[in-house]
């Protein structure tokens, strides 16, 4: 578990949970769902003593379940969101999912990226100034923001140092609330979850090139005329695989959806910088559902390209088919009149035109050759021999 407290441009972690709210700012409580489960009386006292109440049980339930699919409520003290990450699973990530999960995962297959992506839940908890996260066990995605969380801290402390320096001899200004989350550091908890959703989805992102490679491979091996394509299988549960991530994605645009529709519900802001976090809320959340539209779209567009692929591969293999078909029957067009010739002078007829000529078998088989290339030219011509493309 790990414990932050956010004031201004200032992070600070802690090794256990706080009893009391800062003055100014929130509080971060990051937990592994495992953790979660053994600590939630624990948690939900500790929410109970810096928010006034505490998890309903079915919401803790849904943080619990590794197999929630992205989702969204709230009530009148916080919100509840849980979004399932796009991310690439590690051995240690699996054995660990394996461990959490009451059932079997659905195991992704086909190509290894696809192998590799997980799809775990990430819980969010959204009070007032309280943030609480439930992730997966050795969730890369929260020691990645955290480490940002408190990269930022320390470039925003420097910066203030340097503008109060500069202020004694006559600067005037100091860093603000939105200079502060300009730079990387959250306002309120909704704003780092929003931040926490949006790396988790630039996360798939950046998993777009190697996705598309793996695709295009398998395009290029059922397109091409000197393979055999035979993993059937394969190609199979990789579209299964697409279909599955097409609709977690569809879940989570959903999710952020509706997240942005309750901020309408919120209560009018008092101040003018309240209104303009609340601008900045939307602001980044439309940013966010954008950025999960992007997804949709690619995943999509890989699950397109998989079926054409298939489609353009039994087009190609009934092109072949009616390519072998039609020389071969130029090639029995072409032997017709010689069989024909040969089964009129293998008649049983004494007298026959230049059967008993000394010169006949040369004539007979010059006709033969003669005709033979005389067919094979005209089907030359008129392309019924010719090659029907390069490959």
């Amino acid at each position: 578990m790990r414990v932050f407290n956010v004031h201004g441009t200032h992070v600070s972690e802690s090794a256990r949970l706080p009893d009391k709210l800062p003055t100014q700012g929130f509080v971060w409580i990051s937990c592994a769902r495992a953790e979660f489960e053994t600590t939630q009386e624990q948690v939900q006292a500790t929410l109970l003593q810096l928010c006034g109440t505490g998890l309903v049980d079915l919401h803790v339930s849904d943080l619990l379940n590794p197999q929630l699919p992205s989702t969204f409520d709230s009530t009148s003290q916080y919100d509840l969101l849980v979004f399932r990450r796009l991310a690439t699973s590690t051995p240690q990530t699996e054995t660990a999912a394996r461990k959490e999960a009451p059932r079997p995962l659905v195991k992704q297959s086909g190509p290894a990226i696809l192998r590799r992506i997980d799809t775990s839940p990430v819980g969010f908890a959204i009070f007032d100034h309280v943030l609480l996260t439930v992730h997966p066990h050795d969730c890369a995605v929260r020691e990645a923001y955290a480490s940002r969380l408190l990269a930022a801290s320390h470039a925003d402390a420097g910066t203030a140092g340097a503008v109060g320096a500069v202020g004694a001899v006559g600067a005037v200004g100091a860093p603000d609330g939105r200079s502060a989350g300009a730079r990387g550091v959250p306002t309120s908890p909704a704003d780092m979850m929003l931040r926490i959703v949006s790396q988790m989805v630039d996360g798939y992102l950046e998993l777009r090139r190697e996705l598309s490679r793996q695709l295009d491979h398998w395009q290029t091996e059922l397109l091409s005329p000197h393979t055999r394509f035979t993993n059937w299988a394969a190609l199979l549960e990789a579209r299964l695989s697409l279909h599955h991530l097409d609709d977690v994605c569809e879940d989570q645009r959903a999710t952020v959806q509706h997240w942005i529709d309750s901020l309408s519900t919120w209560p009018i802001a008092n101040t003018v910088a309240a209104e303009r976090e609340r601008e900045l809320l939307k602001v980044r959340s439309r940013d966010v559902l954008e950025h999960v539209e992007r997804v949709v779209s690619h995943v999509r567009r890989l699950e397109q390209n998989a079926e054409t692929a298939v489609q353009m591969h039994f087009s190609a293999q009934g092109h072949r088919t009616n390519d072998i078909m039609r020389k071969l029957t130029a090639l029995t067009a072409i032997f017709l009149p010689l069989n024909l010739i040969a089964g009129i002078f293998g008649m049983n007829f004494e007298f026959m035109p230049v059967l008993h000529q000394q010169n006949g078998f040369w004539m007979a088989l010059g006709a033969m050759f003669f005709i033979a290339a005389l067919l094979g030219l005209v089907f030359w011509r008129k392309r019924y021999l010719a090659r029907s493309g390069a490959r």
